[in-house]
């Protein structure tokens, strides 16, 4: 049941996203006097729909998307174009979209057709929907780094090692490994650190900096253990750690062995906390989720082969690009997956993240300059400009709108590459899911 509500929450937050996107487009569009008959979230059957002031609102069965129908997108044919239709007996399919996007416009209505927009309205009205879902992710990511906080070490202990390990690989302790300096000095899990020697802490690196730089001398270092403050003297011993990188992760050897120093070692370490954070980092955190979300879809047909390999051979599937099937079932581990200091407040904090990265990756796919996505349209917008402003430079005719009718065989062809993508994603998902608990 648990599994299921997170399903839902995650839909539920989809399609408020896919609707806000809708608008994004709408909003600018009748500002402009552009005709939207309708603004329909999801496909299908109608479910429900009102008309209001010439543009029906409704709700479809599938809610797998959105759309908003804006007239006049295709500019009419020239008159040789339409000749040549009329010659054949039949419209070609670019003309049959041509009528189809003007045949809804009536007596003194073809000025509202969306091709007879200015560039910059144009731009705005097809970066809106994009726009809005960046705006989502940025609302929602300051909601979970203001409001609830991210994870972090903290300066308070959340384990206190028995022992100096005789090597840096030893897990356990023995009878012959003597007592850690933590242990000996009396600290104990849960003592929040106040002072490590004459450093102030106020985070857990602030006490990891000091025991590097104190060397092995006895150290005064102040806790509060329930409320009440002790000093305590820790003396670090040299032992064989572990170096890593800048991430975190392990130096080895040409033989793959970890590679060790000698370092100061108290033998403790921090508990994992949600600490709340300044909205000024909120403006970084964004940059971060587009630059990464950026470098996921630059990478996409490399990473669908790796999907493919992983679903239809015996190759491992790697962390990395899901499906809306991965991407619910990680909602519902969210909701389901019992764990000691995961309650309500982390599962929304990872919830709220889901819907981060959905509406991250709205943005950054659909500015990928390709019929039917928006970012085909807003190319198409900035040629228009550059041949306009290239002929006013030149002194020639107004070469008129760009006609993005031509591109639909292409786009027919990027609309089939989607939804190829699409079911391979759900099927890699289904035989070879990722998992958030592993």
């Amino acid at each position: 049941m648990d599994f299921a509500i997170g399903v839902l929450i995650l839909a539920l937050g989809l399609v408020v996203s896919i609707a806000l996107h809708e608008i994004g487009h709408l909003v600018p569009a009748k500002k402009f006097g552009v005709k939207v008959p309708q603004y329909m979230v999801g496909f299908g059957p109608t479910l429900w729909s009102r008309t209001i002031r010439g543009t029906e609102y409704g709700v479809k069965a599938l809610p797998l998307g959105g759309y908003v129908r804006l007239l006049g997108m295709y500019p009419p044919s020239r008159n040789v174009e339409t000749a040549r239709a009329r010659r054949n007996g039949r419209p070609t399919l670019v003309e049959e979209a041509r009528q189809a996007a003007l045949e809804e416009l009536g007596p003194g209505e073809q000025h509202r057709a969306f091709y007879r927009l200015t560039v910059p309205r144009k731009l705005v009205v097809m970066l809106g929907g994009p726009v809005m879902n960046l705006l989502i992710a940025g609302v929602l990511l300051a909601v979970i780094v203001v409001g609830i906080g991210l994870p972090q070490f903290t300066s308070t202990l959340g384990a206190v090692q028995e022992c100096v390990p005789a090597n840096a690989s030893q897990t356990e302790c023995t009878d012959a490994d003597p007592s850690s300096p933590g242990a000996a000095a009396g600290l104990r899990p849960g003592d929040d650190i106040l002072r490590w020697g004459t450093t102030e802490v106020n985070a857990w690196d602030d006490i990891s900096g000091a025991i590097a730089d104190g060397g092995t001398g006895a150290t005064t270092v102040v806790v509060d253990r329930d409320g009440e403050r002790l000093t305590l003297q820790v003396t670090p011993q040299l032992a064989e750690r572990p170096i890593v990188d800048e991430a975190g992760d392990a130096v080895v050897d040409p033989s793959g062995a970890p590679r060790t120093e000698p370092r100061p070692f108290v033998g403790i370490g921090p508990s994992f906390d949600l600490v709340r954070q300044p909205v000024t980092t909120v403006p970084g955190l964004v940059w971060d989720t587009f630059t990464g979300t950026v470098k996921v879809v630059a990478t996409l047909p490399q990473r669908l082969v790796d999907v493919g390999q992983a679903a239809f051979g015996a190759e491992e599937r790697q962390p990395g690009v899901v499906g809306l099937v991965g991407v619910g079932r990680f909602a519902g581990e969210i909701a389901s997956v019992d764990g000691e200091g995961y309650g309500l407040v982390e599962r929304s904090a990872d919830m709220l993240s889901l819907l981060v990265s959905l509406n991250m990756a709205l943005f950054v796919f659909n500015l990928i300059p390709l019929l039917p996505l928006d970012g085909g349209h807003i190319a198409g917008a900035l040629w228009e400009g550059l041949r306009r402003r290239v002929a006013r430079v030149r002194e020639l005719p107004d070469p008129g709108p760009v006609d993005t009718a031509k591109m639909l065989p292409l786009t027919y062809a990027v609309v089939a590459v989607m939804l190829g993508m699409s079911a391979l994603l759900a099927y890699a998902d289904i035989v070879n899911p990722l998992s958030l608990t592993g």
